[in-house]
Order: structure tokens, then C-alpha cells, then sequence
């Protein structure tokens, strides 16, 4: 992990955070995911390293993995209870419940960039805190995914009828909407999804970006990957702290957390482009066959995209809320976009 010189800068920062506690005060995070996951566990290593540099070593992150001491689909609830102080995951992943948090990966919605401006900019994270305000937990957006591929494969997808019958592992809004066109889309956890598809449970998966994909080894059993990641454009992973904690702590403490938490959402920004290319020339050396989805068939997919959303925004007003206010972020920030572009050769 090339951080250290990301996290050495906020040194100096310490003095103005008042840094000098006369004991030390690291926070136990239990993780989603295995802690030594690349890039998806490095942002959590980094905030800690930030954090330690700015307040000399008093303040930082004790990294547990997935079900090292608390399995991952109960983290949210025990951060809730105080049963443990903090957790780190996947936004999207407590969408059943907290309705909102489906925001965190939205099928064709915001890049990296402008999802990133969002939460943070345009009030985007504001609206997700009130979903989690009655859970009593604090919630930092630490880190963005870029969009992910759009899946493993071991047929080729034409139309959008080969989507019928297909068994495959997704996470969010994007397995709904599969499953508009007959597909059995569902929620796998990494640790299951290689021995599915090497025991035909499910025909097809996706997970995260090829430099992660790899550790997996997707490429071993799935002959195709399909580009774009329709289904997750831009994610978010979140720090989610007991509020009773958070309240706890020192005006000072909370400043350096909100620091060090900006500076490893800037490094997934920086780090997961130029990372991505030489990895997938390594999968077609391999001798997977990188293909695109016809446009015909994203064109279907955005249609049941837009169904599926706005259903979703009026079972639930607080979601509905983020959605529109995320889309609206978009339409305005795209004009400049479209505006600045220049034309390709």
C-alpha cells in the first residue's frame, strides 16, 4: 500500500487537533470483510495509520476481520446495542434494515466521484445519518469502490432473455432488478460465492473490482467478465461508531476521526483506477474473455432500473428522499461534466 506518505502529512496536523492525551484511545472495529482484503480493508488501514500519526499515536483503530469475534451480518446491530464500539462495512449491505442505506450502491446511478461530492457536498450523508439516528449510530463515509465490473460469467449475455433462469450471486437494488427479467439474483457472502460456482449453485457472480476479484478467483471457473458494473457505478463503505462513543469523545478526537476519515476516501479516489487495466490484461492471459453488455440490453436494464427505484422511494419516504436529492445532485453536476468534455480522437 503506497498511503504512508498520504498519512504522514497529517502529523503536522495534530497540533491544531490538540493532540497529547495522556493515554491511548483506540477504538476496536469489527469489519464486514477479511482485514487484510486489498483495497477494500487498506482505506480502514490508512484511517488508522492517519489517525495515529495525527494524535501521536494515542488515537487509532484496533482491525478485527469478518467473524473474528462478531459475524458480519450482525455487526450492525451490535454497534447499535454497544455490545462493541464500532463496525466497518458496506453501506449498501444494511439495506433490509435501514431502507435508506440502499443508497450506498445505486444501479446506474452516481460515479465515484460525484457520489463522493455527494455525501459530502451535497448533503447526501446527512440524510443517511437520520436513517441510522434511531439505531443510535454515528456513520462516517470512509471509502468509495469504483465501479465494480458487471459480473463472472459462464455464458454469454446477448439479450436481455439470457438473463431468464440465470442463478447468480448480486448484492442490492441490482439483484431486484435482475429478477425482473427472470433471473435468481441474491446475496452471497465472498466467503460462499467460489464454491457456488465451482458446484453450479449459481451460474454467475459479481463482486468487486479485478484486483479484489482476483484473490477469489472468479477467473478459475467463470469463463466471461461483462463490462460495465451497471448495478454499482460507485459504492460506499462506512465506519459506523455507537453514538453513546462518538458522543464520548472529545471535540478534538471527533475532529480527527472526520480528518483521517476524508483522507482514505481521497486515497480510493486516487489508488482504484490505473490499478484495474493490469489486472484484467492478467485475466485475458488467462484466458477470460472481457466482453461489454450490448447496448440493447442496458437500455432494458436502466428502463427496470427506473421501476424498481422509484418503488422503493415510495414504500419508504426517507429513501425516496436520497435518491431524489442524489439524482438531482447528478443531473446538475452532469451538465458541467458534459460541458467540459472533450470529444475523444
Amino acid at each position: 500500500m503506497k498511503y504512508s506518505k498520504i498519512a504522514a502529512t497529517l502529523v503536522a496536523s495534530s497540533l491544531a487537533f490538540g493532540a497529547s492525551s495522556a493515554s491511548a484511545d483506540i477504538l476496536d472495529v469489527h469489519m464486514s470483510i477479511p482485514k487484510d482484503l486489498t483495497f477494500l480493508a487498506d482505506s480502514a488501514k490508512l484511517m488508522d495509520e492517519s489517525l495515529r500519526n495525527m494524535s501521536g499515536g494515542d488515537v487509532g483503530l484496533q482491525l478485527y476481520g469478518s467473524g473474528e469475534l462478531v459475524p458480519a451480518g450482525e455487526i450492525l446491530e451490535n454497534v447499535s446495542s454497544g455490545a462493541i464500539p464500532a463496525g466497518w462495512s458496506f453501506l449498501g449491505q444494511w439495506g433490509g434494515k435501514v431502507p435508506v442505506a440502499q443508497i450506498g450502491a445505486t444501479p446506474f446511478g452516481a460515479g465515484p466521484e460525484a457520489l463522493a461530492a455527494w455525501l459530502h457536498v451535497g448533503g447526501g450523508l446527512e440524510i443517511v445519518q437520520r436513517g441510522f439516528d434511531d439505531l443510535n449510530v454515528k456513520v462516517l463515509a470512509c471509502h468509495i469502490t469504483a465501479p465494480e465490473p458487471g459480473g463472472w460469467f459462464n455464458k454469454e449475455i446477448n439479450s436481455i432473455e439470457d438473463f431468464s433462469g440465470l442463478k447468480m450471486r448480486m448484492a442490492g437494488v441490482g439483484a431486484r432488478v435482475l429478477n425482473e427479467f427472470g433471473a435468481s439474483a441474491q446475496y452471497l457472502p465472498a466467503s460462499e460465492i467460489y464454491l457456488a460456482l465451482e458446484r453450479g449453485r449459481i451460474d454467475a457472480t459479481e463482486f468487486s473490482l479485478p484486483i479484489i476479484d482476483k484473490d477469489f478467483g472468479f477467473n478459475q471457473i467463470a469463463k466471461f467478465q461483462y463490462y460495465p458494473g451497471w448495478h454499482q457505478p460507485g459504492s460506499v463503505d462506512v465506519l459506523m461508531i455507537n453514538m453513546d462513543v462518538w458522543n464520548g469523545m472529545s471535540a478534538g478526537e471527533q475532529a480527527m476521526y472526520e480528518a483521517a476519515c476524508q483522507v482514505s476516501l481521497a486515497w480510493t479516489l486516487q489508488y482504484a483506477p490505473a490499478a484495474q487495466t493490469p489486472q484484467i490484461e492478467v485475466f485475458e492471459e488467462g484466458g477470460t474473455i472481457v466482453k461489454s453488455f450490448p447496448d440493447e440490453v442496458l437500455a432494458e436494464l436502466r428502463v427496470a432500473t427506473e421501476r424498481v427505484l422509484n418503488a422503493e422511494a415510495e414504500k419508504d419516504a426517507l429513501y425516496g428522499e436520497a435518491y431524489h436529492s442524489m439524482k438531482a445532485f447528478v443531473a446538475s453536476s452532469g451538465r458541467w461534466t458534459g460541458l467540459q468534455t472533450i470529444p475523444a480522437e
